[in-house]
């Protein structure tokens, strides 16, 4: 649960349980499932059961869109951040149930459903007419998980359709689903013990390709690896990494890497 989240892109995180399982080469190191072991929660895992949460955890949505009401603005809510809404397991059924009743009960709230099982959707959801205030988002790490996930992202009518490019693990092609199925693209790099970096190329061309559609672009952060700041090649790093194409990277921990490419902040958010 996350009041006033530290997600640059959402305002608040609700999490209708916590647990999950790791499909791709994104969940390797899983800042969730870190979390989960960190706190003592075994939710991680086919076996493993998940944690669920009592009234009173759900009733603060319902508090933050009274809240958005009284200031007449939207505000955005991560879900979820410790799981996947779409893991298909049937003692979740309930859960979701429950989750798009809140849905429905919070209309000044649009709710970021973020997935790494798109595929799973249709098999998951009541509607038929998609909730407006619902963005769909699924992560695609690479070029491989962009070509299997977007064409189920692509059938989806949802208000607001979005890519998470975090972390970023190799070089994306998106301008078949910029503009028709994609309006909204996250991109970031690792953070965490065993980061791994990601070529700065990847992120401007991303960027490039967002700019020529007109679709916004938010570049989150670096993570732990970043290009080597101007003016301080002489500073000696701890760890360094350098791709084919010769992008040097330096291990600067996440606060130092920032989130400034190329001199400029991406905060850019999709028009409702």
């Amino acid at each position: 649960m996350g009041k006033n989240s530290k997600i640059e892109w959402t305002n608040h995180t609700f999490n209708p349980w916590w647990g999950c399982v790791r499909v791709s080469h994104a969940c390797e190191h899983c800042y969730a499932e870190n979390w989960a072991k960190r706190v003592g929660s075994k939710v991680w895992g086919i076996s493993a059961e998940r944690r669920f949460f009592g009234e009173k955890h759900w009733a603060e949505p319902l508090k933050w869109n009274d809240n958005a009401a009284r200031l007449k603005v939207r505000q955005r809510v991560f879900c979820a951040s410790m799981g996947d809404i779409f893991e298909e397991r049937q003692d979740l059924d309930q859960w979701r149930c429950r989750l798009w009743t809140l849905i429905e009960r919070t209309p000044n709230l649009d709710w970021l459903l973020l997935t790494k099982r798109p595929q799973n959707i249709k098999k998951t959801v009541p509607f038929t007419c998609w909730p407006t205030n619902v963005w769909l988002g699924t992560t695609v790490e690479s070029q491989r998980w962009a070509d299997e996930r977007l064409p189920y992202l692509a059938d989806i009518p949802a208000n607001v359709r979005f890519v998470s490019a975090e972390p970023l693990l190799g070089a994306l092609d998106l301008d078949a689903f910029l503009s028709t199925t994609v309006n909204w693209v996250i991109a970031g790099g690792e953070s965490g013990p065993k980061a791994r970096p990601s070529n700065p190329e990847w992120f401007r061309d991303l960027m490039r390709q967002c700019t020529e559609k007109g679709v916004p672009f938010h570049f989150k952060q670096w993570g732990d690896w970043a290009p080597l700041p101007l003016g301080r090649s002489h500073i000696k790093v701890a760890r360094s990494s350098r791709f084919v194409d010769g992008a040097l990277m330096v291990r600067l921990g996440k606060k130092a890497s920032g989130r400034s490419l190329d001199g400029a902040v991406w905060n850019e958010l999709p028009s409702v």
